[in-house]
């Protein structure tokens, strides 16, 4: 099932230099593998989000690398080390890729299904609560 592309996203996109129109290209495609009733949209005026039943992860492209806020509240396991900054954010953690850094599909594919799974549930607020680790 082809997923609906916002075209505020395609136009956030193509305004990237082409190393980073790719990169945004494949973890678009990976957050929608990882469940088909994700949706597009922009906030914060322009940072493109992808949801279900709650914020999934958003692109944010700086000059020499990409950005990739996942919002897990810092719940979902990273045993292949792939957060590269907020390790203890209680809210985002980010995976940033640079120019030529490869991207490991199963990881994030992980990520963005646990991520998932915790919005169904609820939301990682909600989740944190219930265990007492708000």
């Amino acid at each position: 099932m082809a997923h609906v592309r916002d075209p505020r996203v395609d136009d956030y996109i193509a305004a990237l230099p082409p190393w980073q129109q790719e990169y945004c290209a494949h973890v678009r495609e990976l957050v929608h593998r990882a469940d088909p009733e994700v949706a597009e949209t922009i906030k914060r005026t322009v940072q493109p989000y992808f949801v279900l039943d709650g914020n999934i992860c958003a692109f944010l492209a700086a000059k020499d690398h990409l950005n990739v806020f996942l919002y897990d509240g810092a719940m979902v396991p990273d045993p292949d080390g792939i957060i590269t900054a907020g390790q203890g954010n209680k809210t985002a953690r980010t995976v940033a890729f640079r120019e030529g850094d490869p991207v490991n599909e199963p990881a994030l594919l992980a990520m963005f299904r646990a991520i998932i799974a915790n919005n169904r549930a609820g939301g990682w607020r909600k989740l944190q609560s219930e265990r007492g680790t708000s």
